[in-house]
Parts: C-alpha cells; structure tokens; sequence
C-alpha cells in the first residue's frame, strides 16, 4: 500500500499534469499573457527570424508542426547524391569568374554590404599566412559553370583584392589585420612577387552537386550548410540555384514603396525574406491554395520561380499590378497592423506572419476594385480579431504552415472574412 507522502506526491503530479492539459490557449493568446504579465502587452515576444548578423526581424518565424518520429527514413534515395570535391586554387577560381563559369548571384543580399572592409582583410591575411579557409559549395549547370551557394561573400573578398574587376567591386585594401599590420593600406599590387604567387596557388576545397542530381535533393543539402555558423534560409538558396528572371523581379518587387509601407518598413531584406514573401504571392497567384498538393513547400516555392522565368511580359505586367494594388489595399485596411496577428483593443504591433500575408495579399489581389474599395471604408479589425480567436485558424498560420489542408485553411477563412464584411456593408446600405 503507497504512503500517504507518495500519494501525495501522486496528486501534485497529476494535478501538474491536468494544468498542463487544462491550458488550451492559442500560441497568440499565451504570448498576450506572457506579455501582459511583465507590463509589456503587445511587446514582441514572438520568436521571430534574424538577420545575417544575429539580430532580430520583425518577421514571425514559423514553427514546423510536431511529430513523433517512429523510425528514420530517407528523404530521397542516397545514390541520387553526386558531390564532386575538388581542390583547385585560388587562380583556378579566378579563372572561371573571368570567363563567366562561376554564377555569383549579382545580387544576392548576403554577398555584398554584410562582411566589411575589415573582415575581408582578415580573410586575406589568413591565406598570407596559409590558414585553411572553410570549403566552398556549389550546383553544377547544364553548361559546367558553377552556382556558389556557400562561400560567395569569402570569394568576393578574394576576388576584390586579386582582380577587383571580376566582381566589378572597388579593390581591396586591406585594413584592421591582426597580425600582419605591417600590410595596412596594401593592395594586391604592393605585394611581393611570391606573395602574390602564394596568394594565386592557395588550394581550396570545392564540394560541387554534380548535374543531374534532382533539384530537391539539392535543395535538401544545402538546407544542411552552415554559412558561418548561420544555416542559409530557404529563398537564399533558391535564389543562388535558380537563376533567371525569378531573381530580378522578387527583388524589384520587394523593393517597391507599396510594400514597405504595407509591411511598416519593418522588412530586412538581408536574409532574403522579403523576396520569399513576394515569392509566396506569386505562388499563391499561379496556382490556386486549392490546386496547392501535399508534399514539400519548399518544392512548391522552388517550382514557382522556374514558373516566373517562363512568365511572357503581359503575364508577368498583370501580377505586378496585381501585387502592388493588394499592397495598397492591405495598408490602407488594416493600418499597420497588415499581416499580422491581432487581438481586440491591441496597440502595439506583432511580428509579420509570412503565411497571414499569402491569405491576405492573394485575396485581396483577387477582389474586383470596387470590393476593395468598400474594404477600405469599413472596419475590418474586429472581425479579423474574431477570425484570430479560432484556433484552427490560429494554427494554420503559426505550425506547420506548408499541409494543405492548413494552406486551404487560412486562405477560405481570410476569404470568407471579407465577404462577411463586403456582404453586412451591402446589406446595411440596403436598409
């Protein structure tokens, strides 16, 4: 028979256990009373995405649904994996940005602006002083050229203090060294002959997916890549491996004044999540949430761009006005409370919702002007704050975001919160 302090300690177990089952709260609800208890309600206590250098966005990050994992399977079959390492050299790598078989991505954020003057004079003083610098990763072309997905900003600095004019970059001088202070102020032409040598002949390491290898499986390797103890995200790599049109015009898009003002300017494009929530309009856009198949989101994004660079003119004209149009709408509706989690009476602002801004952005795009035009006279926060107490909604927009049938979810729940508004305005005028 248990002691009376065991069974004790039975009921306070099982009393923690029931208060645990007992807190049905939304994740939204749980982070307005975590708020709320430190005086702070409506602070930012989201976990939220960062930038390339550690700090924080205003963009929710969005959690992967939980499972329990029974036993380990392979995401693709193994033998579909053909990684090529070579050790070439710095010359050699030189050599094939000259003649244009080495893709850089121009305009890849992460490659220019974030390493400054002073770090990639201490790459250089490292191959001075024969210090392995991290591998390279690249994906092979039709062509036998090289996408770097890894390593851009390391061959950048390389490149702008060997042969500036292969990156079409200011040279480098080299400054705030560590050991070779002595060098402060050089450039590659006030180096010795040998050095000049040793620096061309310096060996790196280049893990190259070979072609052929499937676009997913890819995609699921460089997913693995640590890039200076930060992962690559997802359009990153996207954006280094699919070249064309895609990359040029989710840049121009997410530059647009519409978008910044409807997204409060609160966007940093450094990591590229601006130009993955254009992507998502896009997708949405082309492919109806109804036609969206289970399988791998990122799969559908991937195909998405390749779908963009097959755009003709007229096709590609028609989604930019409709993208800006919805921008608009979607400031002048909801204030700065666009794309974002809200309860009733809420001041201050939440974070970006990446998969609120599909349902939102994509409905509104699909409104005749007029119906965007009653939107904008009536309110249309308070039935958005109803619409935030339905878990199943709450859900499809914060775990997991990628299963179908929360991608159906979210987009019929914001459509059909529109027309209840467009609908009870009618009916009001009626009367």
């Amino acid at each position: 028979m248990a002691s009376g302090g065991g069974r004790r300690d039975d009921m306070a177990a099982l009393e923690e256990s029931q208060g645990r089952t007992r807190d049905q709260r939304s994740v939204f609800e749980r982070y307005q009373d975590a708020a709320a208890e430190v005086g702070e309600l409506d602070s930012v206590l989201f976990s939220v995405e960062v930038t390339a250098d550690g700090r924080p966005t205003d963009i929710e990050r969005e959690e992967a649904e939980d499972v329990v994992i029974e036993q380990i399977t392979s995401p693709f079959d193994p033998e579909h994996i053909d990684i090529d390492t070579r050790t070439t050299t710095v010359d050699l790598m030189l050599s094939r940005l000259r003649n244009e078989m080495i893709d850089l991505a121009p305009d890849f954020q992460r490659k220019a602006g974030i390493w400054t003057d002073g770090k990639q004079s201490r790459l250089i003083e490292s191959l001075l002083l024969r210090i392995p610098i991290p591998s390279f990763y690249a994906a092979e072309k039709k062509d036998g050229s090289w996408a770097i997905v890894d390593g851009i900003q390391r061959l950048t600095s390389i490149a702008r203090f060997v042969e500036p004019e292969t990156v079409g970059a200011d040279p480098l001088k080299l400054t705030g060294l560590e050991y070779l202070r002595n060098f402060e102020g050089a450039g590659f032409a006030n180096l010795s002959g040998k050095l000049q040598i040793r620096l061309r002949e310096t060996e790196v390491v280049v893990h190259v997916i070979r072609r052929g290898t499937p676009e997913p499986v890819m995609f699921n390797v460089f997913a693995r890549i640590n890039t200076g103890g930060e992962p690559l995200t997802r359009q990153e790599i996207r954006h280094a491996l699919i070249s064309g049109r895609a990359r040029t015009l989710l840049a121009e898009l997410a530059g647009t004044d519409e978008f910044r003002r409807a997204t409060g300017y609160s966007v940093v494009g450094d990591r590229m999540a601006d130009r993955e929530m254009v992507l998502r309009f896009l997708a949405f856009r082309m492919t109806s949430p109804h036609a969206y198949k289970p399988g791998d989101f990122d799969a559908f994004l991937a195909e998405a761009m390749h779908q963009v660079n097959r755009l003709d003119r007229a096709e590609e004209d028609r989604l930019r006005t409709e993208f800006l149009t919805a921008m608009l709408a979607a400031e002048k509706i909801f204030g700065h409370h666009a794309f974002r989690k809200y309860r009733r009476n809420q001041q201050r602002k939440s974070p970006i919702n990446k998969a609120l801004f599909e349902a939102v952005s994509v409905n509104l795009a699909g409104l005749g002007d007029g119906d965007r035009q009653v939107l904008r006279q009536i309110d249309v926060l308070d039935a958005f704050a109803e619409l935030m107490e339905d878990a199943e909604f709450e859900r499809a927009i914060s775990v997991g975001t990628g299963d179908a049938r929360k991608v159906r979810k979210r987009f019929d729940a914001v459509k059909e919160l529109f027309e209840g508004a467009l609908d009870g305005e009618r009916s009001g005028t009626e009367q």
